[in-house]
């Protein structure tokens, strides 16, 4: 009887054995299988996995080649395996990958070496050492120039496992997508994320169609590209991923409001953000029999206590599984978790949700669990730093604890609970001991492997040093800095080392450590076991991790900026032109000294390395800016924001590149084609003079305002941004936002500039779409306005805009700043709204700020006198054209008292030729009564 490969797979990827299987398989590696989705690896250490891991050369010359080429297995494949020798294969390398797993994540102690593994000649076996392993497995795992974490356990595992899965398959369908789950593990072992290669993501697109056919597996492999996609900063991608994946598991979810109090004290109750969220019924023909009456089963509360569910007791398949230690708040004010009133209409009207008790809500199924854990991921990332978010995140999280199902899925949300509440007085305490409480619990064996491992590939959870590194961090950020340095010292953080010994400004410090490191006056802990062991020959020594060498001397460099130069270009050295970091710093290095074409060289080659780093996209667009390169500097920081779609700072800089390239005659075309865009661009054509060919193209300009307009979404107090954003949007003719744009400008600067933060060109442009487009365009301001004002005023207008010029006046611009300009526009708005009166009196307050209303006796400036003596013509010309039109003004009394008003403070000047002008005017005042 043949193998049943996809079942065996289907056992592998979801954790869960087929007993079927036993019954009808008596291959030995289908008992192999069976032991490792039970969470028991000892089968690595005999037949037949011992064969496929036998180092094939036999001399000393072997240690000094990489792994790849110690065995057999990673030669080309010549297509003549059969499916038990890819099945084979394949189960080696889950169980390689769950051994790493489970010694750095999940715990307990692993009870197997990389030693073990490897079949050894009698002459390599006198020299090869777990310690030998250890150093060369850290140095391979480094990778587009990032080191791998030096302290990692076994790190061997994790490259036998990738070396496996490099490997040809031709009869196992799994294969890529167990490539997918270690290149994110060993994405979390790097210093930062770097680019995988394409076809990891690309080769797994094929199995939704093929192999995921289930919903529950559909979902998780959505899930799990999803979380790669996040771990590399690809945020957009990586939310339409777990959108799929709970729309693949059928998961129901909404964010809502319920009544409820979240204090002890409050009385009344108030609506409450909750998340509503149900599980689609499981059966046994999900493999999850398990999980059918979920709803049936138990809930937690914040203090970690079983409280029974609403459809009675529990079963014994679904009984709460061993969890982690969840402290309570025991706060004197707030309540351990939100109390929501018990209702049957919950959620939106027509909701499908609307039935659900938010007070007694259903279990949910680990895997769903696991999808809101990645919503809530996704909700910080594309999300602003502020209260909100927190807000946000907080049901999400508070849904999943509420019923445990899973060990590992449970860790993920007490953790993100921590972080959340980490920020908040009243919640800081705990969430400081709830993260050494988890750090604590992972040597402990208090669930099964299995448990542990079951949905490991489906959160983000932590490595055991990045957890220990996070709660040193928060020791850091409350002021406990000797031991967040305890920490960081037994986890040779060195940079971390650093920054503690810097903030309590003891410079010095940090440099005589780094320095120690380099001169061998210090030792890192594998460093110091392999000095012991006598069979470690003079040769092997040379066994160095060279990129983490090399982060050693930049961060040397960074302490000591005079000889930055130095030590930076003897990392870049030490490293063999493959440290990142090196190249990052040499960069930076170049440009604060305003060396610009060696800082694009040596940015250009750091982007070449590692790519994924926003921060070196950013410096090499600024530098290829200094250097008016506008075409290279776009392309910088387009990539900028498609590494982080949040960077504001990148999306102004890209706008202004874009015209930029404009004004050096460069266009660039618009991806879309729709009518509005064509309409826009015809007003503007119309609206040019003959020398349009000297002005930046309109397809520049609407690039620059549509990316002002997303860079304002994550930098929204950037009253700069907002200053361009106005200018341009003015210039596409999009007015509304202009006028949304200048409003937002007055109401962060009017404070401190005064009148000065009003741009009079853009108002008057604004003023001047609202009056030409209903026929009342006067004469009085405005000048040099461009005719694609009049070209895009009668559909603007028809949109509003004359109600958001109004309310810019009446409820920003006026209550804070004025000066004769504005009163002027004003007066043009109300006359087009035939508001007389108030236009005269917006009027005769325009000429009272002038220079002419607030000259005094005394003025010697004669220039000023004759520029306040039009303004006399012109506000007299205004009171004729009209007061006639205002009932019961008396307008011409008005106007004789202005004359005379200004001729009395001025008799200094009755000399100059325009003293006649004011004479002429009083006489024909006084003939028009």
């Amino acid at each position: 009887m043949g193998l049943d490969v996809r079942t065996i797979e289907h056992a592998l990827l979801t954790g869960k054995w087929d007993d079927r299987l036993s019954a009808s398989e008596d291959a030995p590696v289908v008992k192999f299988a069976q032991n490792v989705v039970n969470g028991d690896f000892s089968d690595l250490k005999s037949q037949p996995s011992r064969d496929l891991f036998t180092v094939t050369a036999s001399t000393e010359a072997t240690l000094d080649r990489p792994f790849p080429a110690w065995f057999k297995f990673s030669d080309p494949s010549t297509g003549t395996s059969t499916v038990e020798d890819e099945l084979l294969r394949l189960v080696c390398a889950v169980a390689c990958l769950h051994a790493f797993l489970q010694v750095n994540w999940t715990g307990p102690d692993l009870d197997i070496k990389p030693l073990d593994l490897l079949t050894l000649t009698p002459e390599l076996s006198q020299v090869v050492n777990e310690d030998l392993l250890h150093q060369k497995a850290v140095a391979e795992l480094a990778y587009g120039g990032e080191p791998a974490y030096h302290l990692a356990k076994a790190p061997l595992f994790l490259l036998l496992a990738r070396l496996l899965l490099d490997t040809s398959f031709q009869h196992i369908d799994s294969a890529p997508w167990w490539r997918l789950r270690t290149w994110r593990v060993h994405q979390q072992v790097l210093d930062e994320p770097v680019a995988v290669p394409p076809d990891v993501m690309t080769s797994v697109e094929l199995l939704l169609d093929s192999f995921a056919t289930e919903p529950d597996i559909a979902g998780r492999l959505l899930l799990e590209q999803g979380l790669l996609e996040h771990y590399v900063g690809h945020d957009k991608s990586a939310a339409d991923y777990f959108v799929r994946a709970a729309r693949a598991t059928q998961l129901e979810y909404e964010l809502t409001g319920a009544l409820g109090k979240r204090t002890k004290f409050q009385q009344t109750e108030l609506t409450q953000l909750i998340l509503l969220a149900e599980s689609r019924k499981r059966g046994d023909a999900d493999g999850d029999g398990a999980d059918a009456n979920l709803e049936t089963s138990g809930a937690v509360d914040a203090g970690g206590d079983s409280t029974a569910g609403t459809a009675g007791p529990s079963p014994p398949d679904t009984a709460i599984p061993a969890i982690p230690e969840t402290l309570a708040l025991n706060d004197d004010t707030l309540l351990e978790q939100t109390a929501f009133t018990s209702s049957s209409t919950a959620g939106t009207p027509g909701s499908r949700l609307s039935h659900i008790d938010p007070a007694s809500q259903p279990a949910l199924h680990p895997l769903d669990q696991s999808i809101l854990l990645a919503l809530c991921l996704n909700v910080k990332n594309l999300s602003p730093a502020h209260g909100l978010t927190t807000e946000q995140m907080t049901p999400y999280v508070a849904r999943v604890l509420s019923h445990p199902r899973n060990w590992s899925v449970h860790t993920m949300a007490l953790l993100l609970r921590s972080r959340l509440e980490a920020n908040r007085t009243r919640t800081v305490e705990r969430a400081t001991l709830q993260l050494q409480a988890l750090v604590d619990q992972m040597p402990t064996a208090d669930s099964p492997l299995a448990e542990r491992l079951l949905l490991i590939h489906a959160i983000v959870l932590p490595s055991r040093w990045e957890m220990e590194r996070e709660l040193a961090l928060r020791f850091l950020s409350i002021g406990v800095v000797k031991s967040a340095l305890e920490i960081f010292e037994r986890l040779e953080m060195w940079e971390e080392v650093v920054r503690c010994w810097q903030s309590m400004e003891r410079t010095d410090k940090a440099v005589a450590i780094v320095r120690d490191l380099l001169e061998g006056r210090k030792a890192e802990a594998d460093t110091v076991i392999a000095r012991g062991k006598a069979a470690f020959s003079a040769t092997r020594m040379q066994v160095r991790d060279a990129t983490r060498e090399a982060k050693l001397w930049c961060l040397l460099g960074d302490l000591e900026p005079e000889r930055g130069l130095e030590h930076y270009t003897r990392a870049w050295e030490v490293s063999k032109a493959s440290s990142g970091r090196a190249m990052r710093s040499l960069g930076g290095y170049y440009f604060a000294r305003g060396n610009y074409p060696d800082a694009v060289t040596c940015l250009r080659r750091a982007v070449a390395i590692n790519p994924l780093l926003s921060r070196s996209w950013f410096v090499l667009g600024c530098a290829y800016v200094r250097q008016e390169d506008w075409e290279s500097a776009r392309d910088a920081f387009v990539r900028c924001v498609t590494i982080d779609d949040e960077d504001g700072e990148s999306w102004n800089n890209l706008a202004s590149m874009y015209l930029r390239m404009g004004e050096a005659g460069k266009t660039v075309a618009i991806d879309e084609d729709d009518e509005s865009v064509e309409a826009a661009e015809n007003a503007a054509r119309e609206g040019r003079p003959e020398d349009a060919e000297k002005r930046i193209p309109f397809s520049n300009k609407l690039l620059a305002f549509r990316a002002l307009k997303q860079g304002l979404k994550y930098a929204y107090d950037n009253w700069r941004m907002w200053t361009n954003y106005m200018i341009v949007a003015v210039d596409v003719g999009e007015f509304s936002e202009a006028c949304r744009a200048l409003a937002r400008v007055v109401e962060h600067r009017a404070a401190k500039d005064g009148a000065a933060c009003v741009d009079e060109d853009v108002l008057d442009k604004l003023v001047d779409a609202v009056t030409r487009g209903t026929g009342e365009a006067g004469s009085h301001g405005g000048e040099g306005i461009d005719e694609l004002t009049a070209g895009a005023s009668k559909v603007n207008t028809s949109t509003g805009l004359a109600r958001r010029v109004t309310d810019l006046f009446e409820g920003v611009i006026l209550p804070r700043v004025s000066s004769p300009r504005i009163f002027r526009a004003r007066a043009r708005l109300l006359t087009a709204e035939g508001r007389y009166e108030d236009a005269l009196n917006a009027y005769l307050d325009g000429y009272r700020a002038g220079p002419a209303g607030m000259m005094e006796r005394g003025e010697t400036d004669v220039e000023k006198w004759r520029e306040a003596v039009g303004e006399v013509e012109e506000i007299v010309d205004v009171l004729r054209n009209f007061g006639p039109r205002v009932d019961g003004f008396k307008w011409k009394l008005q106007a004789r008292s202005v004359v005379r008003t200004f001729m009395g403070r001025t008799k200094d000047f009755e000399d100059e030729p325009e003293w006649a002008r004011l004479t002429t005017l009083q006489e024909e005042i006084r003939k028009e009564d």
